[in-house]
């Protein structure tokens, strides 16, 4: 069994914003939109699997005071294959990315959404 919510370095919320994933070496984008956001790291939800330790390049769009998008890379740590019931088509993926390289004031701002977040019992 997986005990990753345990093993975590920082607190996950659940924090639904817009997200272009870029896959390195490729012009290919990905929008999407979080599930969850912690200051290591996202879980989002993608048409396209990814492979493990992928490196990809972020654009995080926090909203609200957070106008600015956050640039940064992440890498693939871990892919759920999904199908909703009673519907057809191509399966979604839950993909976990951890940051690699955010800057100071990307961290700040997903801090204190998680901080917030956690605050008001979300």
């Amino acid at each position: 069994m997986w005990g990753g919510i345990n093993r975590r370095k920082f607190p996950r919320v659940r924090y639904r914003c817009t997200i272009i994933i870029k896959q390195r070496d490729s012009s290919q984008e990905f929008p999407t939109y979080t599930e969850n956001v912690g200051a290591g790291g996202i879980c989002v939800n993608m048409e396209k699997g990814l492979g493990l330790f992928q490196g990809v390049g972020l654009e995080i769009f926090l909203g609200g005071p957070h106008a600015t998008a956050i640039k940064c890379a992440a890498t693939v740590v871990w892919v759920v294959k999904k199908h909703t019931i009673g519907q057809k088509g191509a399966p979604q993926y839950d993909t976990g990315l951890e940051f690699v390289d955010m800057d100071e004031e990307g961290k700040k701002c997903i801090s204190e959404i998680v901080e917030m977040r956690l605050k008001n019992g979300a």
